[in-house]
């Protein structure tokens, strides 16, 4: 059963999406040092593709494999009468949230054909694991507005 999945369909899916590029945006602003001037200016060259909506795409593309992905957790969690949010949830658990989303990533890249994306995507993984992970507790709260336990 996707369970996540169903919820986050159930919202405005607009709404959800721009969350999840606000959440992006604010982790990309939020970083710093050298490799966060990287960071930031590699975002700020994706963004300005396709006419500025590349990042909306994407995050509206992923929305629903990183629902599925996220699902055994979010399950875990209703079925967790002390779990209060899936915020709180999630923090002992962050290691396994982080593998569950860069698994839907390192799969896209499997399956690419361009060597360049492959090659860039190696390069960068080590890091990915380490602002996903940051990011995680992001992802909770963004799941709590929209997929709230007990709704």
């Amino acid at each position: 059963m996707a369970e996540l999945k169903t919820r986050l369909d159930a919202a405005n899916r607009k709404d959800v999406v721009d969350d999840v590029v606000a959440l992006i945006d604010a982790e990309v602003q939020g970083k710093s040092g050298l490799s966060g001037v990287a960071l930031k200016g590699g975002y700020s060259v994706v963004k300005r593709l396709k006419g500025g909506r590349m990042i909306h795409e994407a995050a509206d593309a992923l929305l629903d494999p990183f629902a599925e992905a996220l699902d055994p957790l979010y399950v875990a969690f209703l079925e967790d009468d002390g779990a209060s949010s899936f915020e709180t949830y999630l923090k002992p658990r962050s290691d396994e949230a982080t593998q569950a989303l860069l698994g839907i990533t390192d799969a896209r890249v499997d399956r690419a054909e361009k060597k360049v994306i492959i090659k860039t995507y190696g390069k960068l993984r080590g890091q990915a694991e380490k602002h996903v992970a940051e990011a995680v507790p992001g992802v909770g709260r963004l799941i709590d507005k929209y997929a709230p336990k007990g709704a």
